[in-house]
C-alpha cells in the first residue's frame, strides 16, 4: 500500500476532527484526523484507522545509493502554489539541513519549508506576503567548498 498525504499538519499541535485529503493506492481519499497525545485516528469512509508516528530524532540517516555521496540540489522550490508568509534567511546567512528556512501557506496550511542541505544561502527570490507558483526556486543553498584530498 502507498500513500501520500496531499495536504497535512500533524507536526504543529493538536488537530481535532480535522479533514484532510489524502491519496492510497492512487486514489483521493477525505480523511479525518484526531489526536490523542501520541496516538492518532484516521476515519476513512467509516472506517476508523489507529496509529502513531514515530520520533523523527535521533532516527537513522537515509540510507544512500552505493558509489559516494550523492550531490543534492540546494534550490528550494514551491512544491504545491502558496503565500510566503515569512522568510526566516537572508541571502549570506549560514543554514544547516532541515533549518525552517522560510513558511509556506497552501490549501489554508502553514508548512515549515526546511533547507535541503547545509551551506550558505545565496539567493532569495520570495519575500514575506509574496504569492508563489509550484516549481518556482525560492530559495538557493550553496553548499561549503569542501577540499579533496
Amino acid at each position: 500500500m502507498c500513500w501520500n498525504i496531499v495536504a497535512s499538519d500533524l507536526h504543529g499541535g493538536e488537530m481535532v476532527g480535522e479533514i484532510r485529503k489524502v491519496i492510497i493506492d492512487g486514489e483521493e481519499f477525505e480523511v479525518e484526523i484526531e489526536i490523542d497525545g501520541e496516538q492518532y485516528s484516521a476515519t476513512i469512509e467509516g472506517r476508523t484507522f489507529e496509529f502513531t508516528i514515530p520520533e523523527t530524532k535521533g532516527a537513522a540517516p537515509r540510507k544512500r545509493g552505493s558509489g559516494g555521496s550523492r550531490k543534492r540540489s540546494g534550490t528550494v522550490s514551491a512544491s504545491m502554489p502558496g503565500k510566503v508568509v515569512t522568510v526566516e534567511v537572508s541571502a549570506g546567512d549560514f543554514v544547516e539541513e532541515g533549518q525552517t528556512i522560510l513558511i509556506l501557506e497552501a490549501m489554508k496550511m502553514q508548512n515549515e519549508v526546511a533547507a535541503p542541505i547545509s551551506g550558505t544561502v545565496s539567493e532569495v527570490h520570495c519575500e514575506d506576503g509574496m504569492n508563489v507558483e509550484a516549481n518556482v526556486p525560492l530559495v538557493v543553498i550553496t553548499p561549503p567548498v569542501q577540499d579533496e584530498d
